[in-house]
């Protein structure tokens, strides 16, 4: 398969977008409590879609995850079950910093640590940014860093704002910085944890391959194994906070009827399908990032903090901050946007290198008649 840099960086950015998106949904599903909605919308994003763009996109599923290597199997499993503590550690941040402050801190820290451990455990660090363009990426990479900062330092402005105009409201969150950044930064290492799954689940990847899968769907059979780690987490620890707070009957009642029910159904249907969808790009646009493969859990992660502001620009989510917090976000947005033009021009620089060595070394092999 041809490599087009361009075309990965802009399939990572559609996934992006999809991730951003996935929980609006909850928005219109205000008759359930958050573990129903949440469990609903897990089964869809961690169990059916994974199976269903896998039985679609890998001939012979069946044989490729009963002939698997076990060791890998099991590895990235546990990953994705550590994933899932990440994910109601996220949760319950939010209930103590905002939603804003959250999701940069969490995704940023996730940036960092699913694009380095990889690369730390394979021993490729250094020489993956000492490819041609590798210094351009890297400060891309770094620059991204401080776009997700400055978009941090804005969540954290509005959220201060927005908590002191409505501290008399029952439904305020309580504000617990030093409880809510513990709970973040585990939040935000298990995130990342899931891009180590990702990268750890190469074997699997090959698997397909040798059973007909091409390069550009081949990883999706491991996600079945990774994200059925995480549901079995979810499953166990909100069932219990269903059984303790009896809201089991909401999945088959609510007051409104059975049409309203269908329709909370149909939102946490297109939240999973989001969800799980920004997995479908995401590998799309790996295959396509050449030498620079190893810096595509930190172009997702980047690529979901800038479009995620974007969504609650869209949402006016901001509209009632002051100016100085809407400059600092502006800043963000821009420096994030800098970061992915570092990052794209660095990429091309390797991808052109590439091109020439192949060219050169096709032009040195010797000629018979």
């Amino acid at each position: 398969m041809e490599t087009t840099v361009f075309a990965g960086i802009a399939l990572h950015a559609v996934g992006g977008i999809s991730a951003a998106c996935c929980y609006v949904s909850q928005k219109w599903t205000g008759k359930w409590s958050f573990q129903t909605y949440w469990i609903a919308v897990c089964i869809v994003a961690w169990f059916i879609m994974p199976v269903v763009v896998a039985g679609f996109t890998t001939p012979d599923l069946w044989g490729v995850l009963t002939s698997c290597p076990p060791e890998t199997a099991w590895k990235i499993t546990l990953l994705g079950a550590a994933y899932g503590f990440g994910g109601m550690a996220f949760g319950v941040a939010i209930r103590h910093i905002g939603f804003s402050l959250t999701y940069a801190i969490a995704i940023g820290i996730s940036a960092v640590f699913g694009t380095v451990v990889p690369a730390l455990l394979s021993g490729t660090l250094v020489s993956d940014f000492q490819k041609p363009g590798g210094l351009v990426v890297l400060s891309g990479f770094v620059l991204s860093l401080g776009g997700v900062a400055l978009c941090g330092r804005a969540g954290f402005m509005k959220e201060r704002e927005l908590l002191g105009s409505e501290s008399d409201s029952p439904n305020t969150p309580v504000f617990n910085m030093k409880l809510g950044l513990c709970l973040v930064i585990i939040a935000g290492v298990l995130s990342g944890v899931f891009g180590v799954a990702v990268a750890g689940g190469g074997a699997i990847d090959e698997v397909a391959a040798a059973h007909g899968a091409s390069e550009q769907v081949k990883g999706y059979a491991k996600y079945i194994f990774i994200t059925g780690g995480t549901l079995l987490t979810n499953l166990v620890l909100w069932g219990v906070v269903h059984y303790r707070r009896k809201t089991f009957r909401e999945f088959t009642k609510i007051e409104g009827g059975f049409g309203k029910l269908s329709f909370y159904y149909l939102m946490a249907i297109i939240g999973g399908a989001l969800w799980f969808g920004q997995f479908i790009f995401y590998e799309q646009g790996h295959v396509r990032m050449g030498d620079f493969k190893f810096i595509s859990w930190g172009i997702h992660m980047a690529m979901l903090i800038f479009f995620s502001f974007g969504v609650g620009l869209a949402l006016r989510e901001w509209s009632r901050c002051q100016r100085p917090t809407l400059l600092t976000l502006a800043a963000g947005l821009a420096v994030l946007l800098g970061s992915f033009g570092l990052i794209s021009w660095g990429s091309r620089i390797g991808e052109k290198a590439a091109t020439v060595s192949q060219v050169t070394f096709a032009e040195s092999m010797p000629i018979h008649d």
